[in-house]
């Protein structure tokens, strides 16, 4: 079934490429549902502050570099498809290190959202699909 006027899937130019057959958000009314979004940058294949070795496993990683760059994707993807930052009204956290990493974005979510106090899950996962350590999934209302 054809999805209806009323949701439609919006595409980034500036957030990473989907790493499959999705869009970076979807609207339904007055809700924007964001996909899983991770700290890629569009055309690069580096993740920043990940070091891999030959065979392709993370050596070391810069976790804070990463939240910054996920904050920034999240809000390239909330920009193009008509919302912003302070729309967001729920956030699904999924860290690869809950123990070492959490303090850190504990830290760093309390400066970008400061005024803004969405609903927030963390949760610690095995591995995401790219080396990556946190990926957020989000929903905004659209006004």
């Amino acid at each position: 079934m054809a999805p209806d006027a009323s949701s439609s899937a919006h595409f980034s130019g500036r957030a990473p490429e989907p790493v499959g057959l999705y869009p970076h958000a979807r609207r339904a009314g007055n809700l924007l549902f964001l996909s899983g979004v991770g700290p890629r940058q569009r055309g690069q294949a580096q993740v920043p502050g990940v070091e891999l070795d030959e065979a392709g496993r993370v050596v070391r990683y810069d976790f804070e570099s990463q939240c910054h760059a996920v904050f920034r994707n999240v809000r390239y993807i909330l920009e193009e498809a008509g919302a912003r930052w302070e729309d967001l009204v729920d956030v699904t956290v999924f860290l690869t290190n809950m123990r070492e990493d959490f303090a850190v974005y504990n830290r760093l979510y309390a400066d970008y959202f400061h005024t803004n106090q969405p609903c927030r899950t963390t949760v610690e996962v095995t591995r995401l699909p790219t080396p990556i350590a946190i990926e957020l999934k989000c929903v905004a209302v659209v006004r």
